[in-house]
């Protein structure tokens, strides 16, 4: 059966141009239940007898959630407990429509054969479909149709033989829906209602969602924000120019202040500086918001107070003004001046689940609860549960449901208990979580797509390669690594040239674009390494086995080859799809000494010492044309084998090796995007490092000219020769210390899509084009340039999606954001695994140096660690020293005995403070120079038989 709708609409150039719309309905749909005989289902979903029990509904029931009981309902929903559910889809429709997150999760409720979710396409049956009525409005209509749809299922049901007593249930929150519901002969409730009849599921009443009535009864009647402009004010204020929109961020050191990054304001975005909780109104970090800019004459600068404890609690108000006001004072630097404004209203809620812990009422018997984050940029949340008792201490997860104009605090619900704190799963199950992580195991559908074992090269995949496993190729990596994505090989030429090779794992032969595994990698986007652990982008088959380019076993690969001359000069590039056969696996330490040993001359190690020859030509030049050599502190934790805990840390040593394979990593991935770009100007994937705006050096300036050197930031040019030239011979330390700042200046670099963006260029790398092709197991973006650079040399096909230039623009968002979220895991993974290695070792004492200067504390560097900590010069419980900060320096005057500058050498005490379980945190406290009533005495050495032995 066919409905169509006719209707003209005009086109741009003035014309008129006739649309129909044809709506296809049928009546063999089923309805999915097993009572049903007349549907002909042979594979039914809704049972019969396996309902939920209910002091409400004494019958066996399915439940039909309307769209708003989907959309805030959805913890409740995915429970186990609730099964029997026809998802209609109309609501599907709606739910995908308002909000991506929860279409995602209930379509994932939908696929689990346990929940017994089933889907009636209401909207194409002849008898559930209905058109919208004149002066009716879309809202209302599918209420409407969802009403419909479940007054059909009672009838359906009561003609079927085998249904008994089973009934169907609107849940609904909306009181007009359910008013009209039961007026027509449904049984409909209020999901509040239907949850608190469940018999033996007591706790699933703490999921429930707060609706506004909900909200306004728990908070009190005084006003302490102001109200949210509604959109349509919000709108025409953006429209017009008075109000701005843009991404709401949260300081970290500081709960009093945030910045707002307007948007379409240039690359890097306008930042709209805001301080106070009445000005901050309710915004919470990553919300679009609308902000009111202040006169100019109310511009400020950002605070540079470190608020070191929590916020205080509700009956805290006059401590937290008083803050606020420290907070606005008139800053000293005018260059530091940033617009200021107010949150007028929120545009989009950008919510998710929030791990943390619960802080415990001290009232006997309380069911209200403040809900402590473990992200600092987050408020504390108030919710109902009736099971704090068994929950404190625990890590669980809060979501929020609203934040009324008269609450302190926003209002949430009880989501899952993730396990004892402390604990070391829970703990890196709340950091995968917090940073957004795809952690969960592959599903059965994504793992259909692997090959089947064993596995193997076949003829059909040798006569389409070229066969390079004559060459003597090896790779050179981290110890323990076991996803290998490349290896290396260097060989004489009859005409004295050189041939150098580079050839990475060919996982695109493995997964085609468009199926489940091809999807599951693209979201997950990279390989996220966490200490002691590892979150794979592609199963362990593909990572670990089929596509790590191991010794001594044929590997597919895509081979990147050069002829060069002996001055490391490019004659020819030539890009193929290959057959190899590592003859080495090696580590850098293991490189380096062959390299090293003079003794050694098999064709492994000469091709070793022509890769570390070329490599160091290569460096050479590419730091004459601006390259920066830039530094970070990276430690590396030695575990205990059968503990797994950190038993001892150091920094990183990296050796020749390390720089050998990186130059040819960096001359490949230069190489393929030359290549893919030319085949492809409009879609092509690169990589692009932006230069930094001229102010984020100012500091770096200051700290050089406290030293009394000269830095250039004009260029990536300026800026590296200045490092290279800034040596101090009695403080050999500073150019280090100098190029970790550096970093702290840089731009992140990005993905994007050549026909979106004319700026190319990668400042860092002082290349005019790069992209990633050197580590497909790891990252999908190689994935991707694989595809590009097969297509380009007629090895593979294309496909729609490789050629469209919007949806590689989309891909590329995901990637940027995987990537960002993935190294902000990686550190909170060693920042965890710091405080269990410090934990057990009592106060230890070492030397460091003043990284940055804040008015009331300054942070330290401790080199053997690679470890940052602050130390603070105020104190809650007894009066502070006097302190003098100077922006300009900057520098901090303690008691006017001792001015702290960056870079000044001091020793501190080190230890664990964990008072706190949830925010447990390295804390130093000054040794050198000694200050009265602020340094601590020098502790004791331990006598060396109680020094603990470290299992190296």
């Amino acid at each position: 059966m066919l409905k169509s709708k006719t209707f003209v609409k005009k086109t741009r150039a003035g014309g008129v141009l006739k649309i129909v719309r044809e709506h296809y309905l049928r009546d063999d749909i089923w309805c999915g239940s097993e009572a049903c005989t007349e549907c002909k289902d042979d594979s039914p979903v809704l049972q019969r007898d396996a309902c939920i029990e209910s002091d409400l509904c004494t019958y066996p029931h399915y439940l039909i959630p309307d769209t708003n009981v989907v959309l805030h309902q959805i913890d409740i929903l995915e429970d186990p407990v609730v099964r029997n559910v026809i998802i209609l889809q109309t609501v599907l429709q709606e739910v995908r429509h308002r909000s991506a997150p929860v279409y995602k999760r209930i379509k994932d409720a939908i696929h689990d054969k346990e929940k017994r979710f089933y889907t009636f396409t209401n909207e194409h049956h002849r008898e559930t479909f209905i058109e919208r009525e004149q002066g009716e409005s879309a809202n209302d209509r599918n209420d409407r149709a969802i009403r419909v749809a479940a007054q059909w299922y009672s009838q359906h049901l009561l003609k079927a033989p085998h249904a008994g007593e089973l009934r169907v249930v609107l849940l609904t929150d909306d009181r007009g829906n359910k008013d009209k519901a039961e007026e027509s002969g449904l049984l409909a409730y209020r999901c509040e209602e239907y949850v608190k009849s469940l018999i033996g599921n007591p706790d699933l009443v703490d999921r429930l969602a707060l609706n506004s009535d909900d909200q306004n009864e728990i908070t009190s009647g005084k006003l302490l924000f102001p109200e949210h402009l509604p959109l349509s004010r919000i709108q025409t204020g953006i429209k017009n120019g008075t109000f701005l929109q843009g991404t709401f961020r949260a300081s970290t050191d500081n709960y009093l202040e945030a910045t707002v990054v307007v948007h379409g304001e240039g690359e890097d975005g306008t930042e709209v500086l805001l301080q106070g909780l009445q000005n901050l109104n309710r915004a919470v970090h990553h919300d679009v918001v609308a902000v009111e800019l202040f006169p100019k004459e109310r511009w400020a600068a950002p605070s540079a107070v470190v608020l070191q404890d929590d916020r205080p609690n509700d009956e805290d108000a006059e401590e937290e003004e008083e803050t606020e006001k420290k907070l606005q004072s008139p800053a000293l630097a005018t260059s530091m001046m940033k617009p200021t404004g107010r949150v007028v209203g929120i545009i989009k809620r950008n919510w998710r689940p929030f791990c943390g812990m619960l802080m415990q009422s001290q009232i006997k018997e309380a069911t209200r609860h403040l809900f402590t984050p473990a992200d600092r940029r987050i408020p504390r949340i108030r919710i109902e549960t009736r099971q704090a008792s068994t929950l404190v201490g625990h890590r669980i997860i809060v979501a929020i449901d609203g934040w009324p104009k008269n609450s302190r605090y926003p209002n949430g619900h009880f989501v899952r208990n993730l396990g004892e704190a402390g604990d070391k799963d829970t703990e890196t199950e709340v950091l995968l979580l917090e940073h957004d992580v795809p952690h969960q195991p592959f599903s059965k559908t994504v793992l259909s797509f692997l090959p089947t074992m064993p596995w193997s090269i076949t003829e059909e995949d040798l006569n389409v390669r070229a066969d390079l496993r004559h060459l003597c190729v090896c790779s050179v990596d981290p110890p323990g690594c076991t996803d290998i994505d490349d290896a290396l090989h260097c060989r004489d030429l009859d005409n004295g040239n050189l041939e150098v090779g580079v050839h990475i794992a060919d996982v695109s032969h493995f997964i085609r674009p468009g199926n489940a595994l091809d999807q599951e990698a693209a979201n997950r986007g990279t390989t996220v390494y966490l200490c002691g652990k590892r979150i794979d982008m592609v199963p362990e088959l593909l990572s670990s086995n089929l596509c790590s380019l191991r010794s001594d076993v044929d590997r597919l690969a895509f081979s990147c080859v050069w002829e060069m001359n002996r001055d490391a000069e490019i004659i020819s590039t030539h890009f193929t799809k290959s057959v190899i056969n590592s003859k080495a696996s090696l580590t850098y330490a293991e490189a380096q000494m062959r390299i090293d040993d003079a003794s050694m001359n098999d064709d492994i190690t000469k091709s070793l010492r022509g890769l570390n020859a070329l490599a160091k030509i290569l460096k050479g030049r590419r730091i004459e044309k601006g390259a920066l050599t830039l530094s970070s502190p990276e430690v590396r934790f030695h575990m205990d084998s059968e503990t797994h805990d950190p038993v001892d840390l150091q920094t990183k040593e990296l050796k020749d090796t390390n720089s050998m394979v990186e130059e040819f990593m960096l001359l490949a991935n230069i190489s393929v995007a030359q290549k893919i770009y030319a085949e492809f100007s409009e879609c092509a994937l690169l990589r692009k490092h932006p230069a930094p705006p001229p102010s984020n050096y100012d500091i770096l300036i200051k700290a050089a000219k406290s030293r009394g050197l000269e830095m250039q930031a004009d260029s990536a040019k300026a800026l590296a020769d200045s490092l290279n030239a800034a040596v101090l011979d009695d403080f050999l330390y500073f150019n280090t210390l100098l190029r970790i700042l550096a970093t702290r200046c840089m731009m992140p670099a990005v993905y994007f899509c050549s026909g979106m963006d004319g700026d190319f260029r990668h400042y860092g790398l002082a290349s005019p084009i790069y992209t990633h092709f050197t580590s497909p197991i790891r990252r999908y973006s190689d994935i991707i340039v694989h595809r590009l650079l097969a297509v380009a040399i007629s090895a593979d096909v294309t496909y729609a999606d490789l050629m469209d230039k919007h949806k590689q623009s989309v891909l590329c968002n995901n990637l940027n954001y995987r990537h960002k979220m993935a190294q902000y895991a990686q550190r909170a993974s060693v920042a965890f695994n710091t405080q269990l290695f410090f934990k057990n070792k009592g106060i230890l004492n070492e030397e460091g140096f003043v990284l940055f200067v804040r008015k009331n504390a300054i942070i330290i560097l401790i080199p053997k660690f690679g470890l940052e900590g602050t130390v603070f010069f105020e104190n809650k419980d007894k009066p502070g020293p006097r302190l003098s900060f100077d922006s300009e320096g900057p520098s901090l005057t303690v008691e006017d005995l001792h001015t702290f500058r960056m870079f000044d050498k001091v020793r501190v005490t080190i230890s664990l403070d964990a008072s706190n379980i949830q925010h447990q945190k390295i804390r130093m406290a000054l040794v050198e120079p000694v200050i009265p009533g602020v340094s601590v005495p020098r502790p004791e050495p331990e006598p060396e038989a109680k020094k603990p032995k470290l299992d190296r």
